[in-house]
This record gives C-alpha cells, sequence and structure tokens, in this order.
C-alpha cells in the first residue's frame, strides 16, 4: 500500500504480504457483498427468534430424525438466537480479515497517563480510523451492520413481556377487612393476646372466609403480617397509631417496601426488623420507619384490636398498598 509505514526493521520478519482485496476492486466488492449477507442473516435470525417468542405456542411438538421428539417453540428461539449471534460475528471477522485497513505499524509504549495534546490528537486518529474502516465508502456494510445491531437490541426488550400487566390498583386490594380475624400460618388457628409473649413474633394470614378451603398465591403473597408483641411503654407511636396496636401488639406487612421481599428476621434486643435480601432495616418501636437499607417507606401497619370472643382481628384493611414501591405510587 502506497501509505504503508516502514517502521518495522528486524530483518528477521518476514515481508508484508497484501491481500486479494487490497488491490482488487472486484474481489473488494465482492467482500463487501459477502459480509452483508452475513448481517441480512444475523438480521433474520433476530427475526425468527421474535416471531417464534411471540406467535408459536410453546406447547407444539414435532418428530425430527436424529433428534427426536422437539418443542417447536424452543427450537426456533434457539435457532433464531444461534444465527442472529453466528452471523453478525461472522460477518464482522470477515470484514475486518478482508476489507479493513492492513497497516503494520509499530507504537511507542508510553508510560502513564498521555498529555493533553496527545490524548486531543488520539481522538483524531480514532476518527480518522473510523473513516478509515470503510463505513464511508461502503454503505451497504453499515447499513446492513445497522439493521442486524438494531434487531439484536430488541430482543432483551422481549423478555419484559414476561414481566406480566402493570400492578395498577392491585396492591391495594387485599384479603384484610374490619373484622378479619388474625389466623396463623401454617394453621390458620385464630390468635388471642394471651398467645404471644414479649419479645415473641408470629406470622399471620386473614382467616377465610366461609366455604373457602385454598388461599391463591397471590392472596398470600399479598397478606402476610407479622405480629410483634412489645412492652407498651417501649412504642413511639403518635395517638392514631398508638390506637392501632393492642396491648402492646402491633401488626405490619411482611412484604418489604423495596423490592417485595419477605421480611423474616427480628431483632429482639434492638426491636428491628431486617429484610434478608438487601438489608433494609425497620424500627418497631416507630411504626416500622425505615433506618438502614434501600427501602423508601415504611412497612404498613395493619390496625388491630379484638373481637367479643378475645381472639385479634383487623380494624380495617391496609390503608395505603402493600408490597415494593413502584411509579404509580403516591405514598
Amino acid at each position: 500500500m502506497s501509505n504503508e509505514i516502514e517502521a518495522i526493521k528486524d530483518p528477521g520478519l518476514p515481508a508484508h504480504v497484501h491481500r486479494r482485496a487490497d488491490n482488487d476492486e472486484k474481489y473488494a466488492r465482492r467482500a463487501e457483498n459477502q459480509v452483508a449477507i452475513l448481517f441480512l442473516l444475523s438480521a433474520l435470525g433476530t427475526i425468527l427468534l421474535i416471531v417464534s417468542y411471540i406467535f408459536i405456542p410453546d406447547d407444539i411438538f414435532v418428530f425430527i430424525p436424529i433428534m427426536g421428539e422437539q418443542n417447536i417453540h424452543q427450537l426456533l428461539l434457539g435457532l433464531g438466537m444461534a444465527i442472529a449471534l453466528f452471523c453478525i460475528g461472522a460477518g464482522l471477522i470477515h470484514w475486518a480479515k478482508t476489507l479493513m485497513p492492513d497497516e503494520e505499524v509499530i507504537a511507542e509504549r508510553h508510560e502513564f497517563r498521555s498529555d493533553d495534546e496527545d490524548r486531543a490528537e488520539f481522538v483524531k486518529t480514532v476518527k480518522a480510523g473510523a473513516g478509515a474502516a470503510g463505513l464511508g465508502r461502503r454503505p451497504l456494510i453499515k447499513r446492513t451492520l445497522g439493521l442486524a445491531l438494531g434487531l439484536s437490541g430488541l430482543t432483551p426488550l422481549l423478555l419484559l413481556r414476561d414481566l406480566g400487566p402493570l400492578p395498577k390498583d392491585e396492591l391495594k386490594k387485599t384479603s384484610w377487612k374490619a373484622g378479619t380475624r388474625l389466623v396463623t400460618d401454617p394453621g390458620d388457628r385464630p390468635i388471642k393476646a394471651s398467645d404471644l409473649e414479649v419479645g415473641a413474633v408470629a406470622q399471620t394470614l386473614p382467616e377465610l372466609p366461609a366455604g373457602e378451603h385454598h388461599r391463591s398465591l397471590n392472596d398470600i403473597a399479598k397478606d402476610a403480617v407479622l405480629l410483634i408483641r412489645l412492652r407498651p411503654e417501649d412504642f413511639n407511636l403518635d395517638d392514631e397509631r398508638l390506637s392501632w396496636t393492642h396491648e402492646g401488639i402491633i401488626a405490619f406487612s411482611k412484604i418489604c417496601s423495596h423490592m417485595g421481599c419477605a421480611v423474616a428476621l427480628y431483632e429482639q434486643q434492638t426491636k428491628h426488623l431486617l429484610c434478608p435480601c438487601h438489608q433494609s432495616t425497620f424500627d418497631v418501636t416507630r411504626a416500622a420507619k425505615v433506618i438502614f437499607g434501600p427501602a423508601a417507606r415504611p412497612l404498613p401497619q395493619l390496625a388491630i384490636t379484638v373481637d367479643e370472643e378475645g381472639y385479634l382481628v383487623a380494624q380495617a384493611p391496609f390503608n395505603e398498598p402493600v408490597g415494593p414501591s413502584f411509579w404509580e405510587r403516591t405514598s
């Protein structure tokens, strides 16, 4: 090449051999088309993955010789991803080997950080190198590469489909109502205040309505409540929150207000509730106020009292949504 830098003076090195595409424009054009075809195949592979993921049911099986019975949904998903990733990689390698600049140079090694002038010069060199790579002179490669990369970038967005619908106001709905008894989990046994000693913790659920024998997983996830008994003088609550307790027993949603993990650890000495997932810590004496960790709000408190038989019941439903914070929440 006319602009080749003759900086290699070691006589033991073999002479540089130019590639065919360096001297034969027809061959270079053919290589460009090959790279473009690989990028197009990558784009088709991504389209196959998307179509398989959205439109092909996951319960269809076909018999393929040698492979046996296969789930066509999973087979096409894997095939589409393999084509997309392999062809885009093969296209980049073929482009680099046949069309990108092929110069042999020696770069002097500099220690530590370069001065500002050298750094600015490096930026100019990178920009010049991008132009030398041929994107400006080879628009077909530029367009097909953009198509392949653009479609590949859509693939992770498909995973959002598996997150399901937005919760909207569903987190505001639980099975707790005024007069609903608190029962043990497991066991479904009603609880009296005398069942809990000072320092004790119990996981509870709302009593099932008459005629119902099973709870849905969705209800269990939202309804779980922790009962904790302290000495009444240990509380640091306003009058309203204090009226939601009964003889030192206070109730909080078990679902962490950060990411929805189960708050399952209680430090009896400090009177702190801890979430094991991200170490959010809540002060029971101050209505589960957050004192450490990423949670942004206290655990919702369930107002409790006792019925005429002495069993613990809810005074009212939760006054705010339970579970993790989300963008629609105003509290």
